[in-house]
């Protein structure tokens, strides 16, 4: 199947340049070998000017708070394994240290096209930006991050699920087609170019950079890469997908399918995993219910960020309705409040939510429905809305493997309101959405989410 065409944008008016050596792929969000478009149409234009197709992504330590080691190992994990497949299609990788846009600037003077492929974030639509502005030659970016690219879905930010569903399902079957493999015709593996870190020695890299060394990575339990990937997925559909959609909040059981941290370093395709969730033998129900949380509940977070650019990840984000109700709830006297330090140690009344910092610390992981109740409770223990909002947001992308990802910034908002309804106000929450322990009793096992929790730590901290 050849690439949607609705997936392909160009970035400049810039035309293929003379005399180049290669053409470029600048790598950034799909770091992948396979079902990546990018990929594939760079290979097209390889193809069509009979050169090499050259492979960068640059690798940054600008943001030590968040740069941490758990997320460079993970993400470089990815890479070494991306390096190696790409060099079994005859294809060179080079990862070099760096921000990302100087790194494809560095490359860019000598390629006749430059491809990348998409990123949502504001620090990614910058790179693009810049890349494409400055770049001697012709710059497309492919969409390979959603099943569904966003502008063909609707024009504007939506206000829920049930307002983005049909409009998603309405394109969902043509989209969901994987790219051709195009051949390679010119190998790069022997191009003369600065070849940039070997990973074969990843602690060897993340050594040169600055990170935040405090929150170790979590290889143990799951490390980076498509292989692994596709592993814990053929173990998910075999085992855990018959009954997904009763038993995902379920915070004791296993039926998630951990796909979230692979899907936000873009080492797996959203359109491979749907199809492999849509060829497995189960319930439809299940499978349905699966299609939903990965597509059109990770699309509308998608919408959140592309149509709210300056504010996605800030309170004024928020619906009015929840900022008014909010604000007139701030001075309510809280039965308990809470340092940062406190949530971040785990140290309050609540035994469930103690477990459930301890899986985000030591894990880098937390079951979807304990991140609701999570954020509900910083909500609640915090002086009030606006420092609860900055903390779960602190506290996710410093230790969610997932974490900066436009996914987990709509998820904190909704903690809030984002993509909610108004519901009976009480105190502190206004008309926010309220969990309680009560009905964490009544929904799930905590105690046993406790003791799962204390297992999965105890692996964690072997490493």
């Amino acid at each position: 199947m050849s690439i949607l065409p609705d997936r392909i944008q160009p970035l400049n008016d810039q035309g293929v340049q003379e005399n180049a050596r290669y053409v470029l792929y600048w790598m950034e969000q799909s770091q992948r070998a396979q079902h990546n478009p990018a990929l594939e149409r760079a290979l097209h234009h390889a193809s069509e000017t009979g050169l090499p197709l050259l492979v960068v992504c640059g690798v940054t330590d600008d943001s030590p708070e968040e740069a941490t080691l758990r997320h460079h190992t993970f993400m470089l994990e990815g890479l070494q394994e991306t390096q190696k497949r790409l060099a079994d299609r005859g294809l060179k990788l080079v990862v070099r240290e760096g921000a990302p846009d100087d790194v494809a600037l560095e490359y860019a003077g000598e390629a006749a096209v430059l491809v990348t492929d998409r990123g949502y974030l504001r620090h990614q639509r910058q790179w693009r930006a810049r890349v494409a502005d400055e770049a001697p030659c012709r710059v497309e970016q492919v969409e390979g991050d959603v099943v569904v690219p966003v502008e063909i879905v609707t024009d504007k930010a939506e206000y829920a699920a049930r307002t983005i569903r049909p409009k998603i399902h309405e394109h969902l079957e043509r989209c969901l087609q994987l790219p051709e493999s195009v051949p390679v015709e010119t190998p790069s593996l022997n191009l003369d170019v600065d070849s940039g870190r070997s990973l074969d020695d990843i602690e060897a890299v993340t050594d040169q950079l600055d990170l935040n060394r405090s929150i170790a990575p979590v290889s143990d339990l799951y490390p980076g890469g498509a292989s692994e990937a596709e592993a814990i997925l053929d173990d998910f559909l075999a085992e855990h997908l018959d009954g997904y959609d009763e038993n995902r909040n379920q915070i004791h059981s296993h039926a998630v399918s951990h796909m979230s941290k692979y899907l936000h370093y873009g080492q797996i395709s959203p359109v491979w995993l749907a199809q492999q969730v849509r060829r497995a033998e189960g319930p439809e129900s299940d499978v349905e219910s699966y299609i939903e949380e990965l597509v059109v509940r990770r699309e509308l977070t998608m919408n959140h960020v592309h149509f709210r650019p300056d504010t996605y990840d800030s309170y004024t984000c928020l619906p009015e309705w929840a900022r008014e109700s909010l604000a007139e709830h701030a001075d309510d006297e809280r039965e308990y409040v809470y340092s940062l330090d406190e949530l971040e140690g785990s140290t309050t009344h609540d035994p469930y939510w103690n477990a459930a910092m301890k899986e985000m610390r030591e894990t880098g992981y937390m079951h979807n429905y304990m991140r609701m109740y999570w954020g509900k409770k910083i909500l609640e223990w915090s002086p009030d809305p606006k420092t609860a909002y900055d903390r779960t947001l602190q506290l996710n992308n410093r230790y969610f493997l997932d974490g900066r990802d436009p996914n987990s910034f709509a998820n904190v908002a909704w903690v809030f309101g984002l993509h909610d309804r108004g519901w009976k106000e009480r105190p502190v929450y206004g008309k926010v959405r309220y969990m309680s322990q009560g009905g964490l009793d009544r929904k799930a096992d905590p105690d046993a989410y406790v003791e799962k929790v204390d297992r999965l730590a105890t692996v964690a901290q072997s490493t």
